[in-house]
């Protein structure tokens, strides 16, 4: 293992670690504030590290020239996906919500064929069927079993927040081709702060001053989990790194845990077995093909 991918993975498990602990303090704060008002606070209290950020690197002039409609577009689908997020971790233990969520690789993938013109091979779609499988059994939504499995609204919002997500991050790779990392950042926590905060207003709870220390929380963890994440794709090869965006369910079942003190039942963990197995063949299938196509370039 080279150097710069042993980094890129340290890298992504720090991020996956700021962003589990971000979440918590969203689960947190979503049973004292309304979901939209929590989107709004994400991107208030990130705003401020966002522009010294853009500043430190001097990048001020890479953050309007950028495809206004596709920002836009992304920025709306961050605010859904965040307060149906934070709606589905009001009553779901994060792992079980993460086992959920896991499904947006495979929507992604799904979806790069008629927005990115991609060529996604027959194994993938069979890759794909199978995580649906699996979130269908950790949803579980049969018969009596309904009430147990996650098939309830809170299940369903972060199924909801994964199929936005999906299409957010295929319309940042569009963005990505002429924008700049840092205007994709300012724009989502712009429409974060301000769309948020404007559909959040007529219901705004006042923040409560035994908050405060949540809200700098909510703000150091995603600012340094964006920074890592970046850093995580920036040196090492994808292929490798994306694998280790699965211990997420490692770092919900501890905050569970201790926290909540819960852990999920043993149909979600068959499911998120099926659905990490779906995400990590189709992230090995990818690095086999794009070796062979580096091998028949440079023979």
């Amino acid at each position: 293992m080279t150097n710069s991918n042993l980094r890129s993975i340290v890298a992504m498990l720090i991020a996956v670690g700021f962003f589990a602990l971000m979440d918590a303090v969203l689960k947190t704060l979503s049973a004292r504030y309304p979901v939209l008002q929590i989107a709004a606070l994400r991107g208030l209290t990130a705003l401020p590290l966002v522009l010294a950020y853009i500043a430190w690197r001097g990048a001020w002039h890479t953050v309007l020239r950028i495809r206004w409609p596709l920002h836009l577009l992304r920025g709306l689908l961050g605010i859904v996906m965040l307060s149906l997020f934070t709606l589905g971790v009001r009553t779901l233990p994060l792992s079980a919500a993460y086992t959920l969520f896991f499904i947006a690789p495979l929507l992604i993938t799904a979806l790069s064929v008629p927005v990115l013109k991609e060529r996604v091979p027959a194994a993938h779609w069979w890759a794909i069927g199978a995580g649906f499988i699996g979130v269908l059994i950790a949803l579980r939504p049969s018969g009596a079993d309904l009430q147990a499995g996650l098939a309830t609204a809170g299940g369903l919002a972060v199924l909801g927040a994964a199929l936005c997500y999906a299409v957010a991050a295929v319309t940042g790779r569009l963005a990505s081709r002429t924008d700049s990392s840092e205007a994709l950042i300012l724009t989502m926590m712009l429409a974060m702060a301000l769309g948020a905060g404007a559909l959040a207003l007529p219901q705004w709870v006042p923040i409560a001053r035994a908050d405060l220390p949540l809200l700098i929380a909510l703000a150091v963890t995603g600012f340094c989990g964006q920074l890592a994440i970046t850093e995580a794709f920036r040196h090492g090869q994808a292929s490798i790194v994306a694998p280790f965006e699965y211990s997420a369910l490692a770092w919900g079942l501890g905050l569970d845990w201790l926290i909540w003190h819960t852990l999920p039942s043993s149909h979600t963990w068959l499911g998120a077995a099926i659905v990490i197995g779906s995400g990590l063949y189709l992230i090995r299938r990818e690095k086999r093909i794009t070796e062979a196509h580096a091998n028949a370039e440079h023979p």
